[in-house]
């Protein structure tokens, strides 16, 4: 029996079904723990053409873009998930949204 990757894992199952949110956010958190960050970035999005409320993006797009020295993109992306989390009421992920901006403007 062979032993697949994550990642691997991921792909197959996205072969099922592709347009499955949580699957493509893992399959994009699988290309940032590879610090591929263009991959992660083209994979949050897909993820987001997919549900564009997914709250968890936005603070990962938020870092990939940081990664990518690309700080207005990571501004516009905290900014939309701070207001996406005040929305849904989600204090956790506001904090964290607030902190991450904050640290990148400081």
């Amino acid at each position: 029996m062979e032993n697949k990757s994550r990642k691997e894992t991921l792909l197959d199952m996205l072969e099922t079904d592709s347009q499955d949110v949580f699957l493509n956010y893992a399959l994009a958190m699988e290309f940032l723990g590879e610090r591929n960050f263009k991959e992660a970035e083209a994979q949050f999005q897909k993820t987001l053409n997919f549900n564009t409320d997914y709250l968890p993006c936005f603070y990962q797009l938020g870092q990939v873009y940081e990664k990518l020295n690309q700080d207005v993109l990571a501004i516009e992306f905290y900014n939309k998930g701070i207001e996406l989390a005040n929305k849904q009421g989600n204090k956790k992920a506001l904090g964290e949204l607030k902190e991450a901006l904050w640290l990148l403007q400081d």
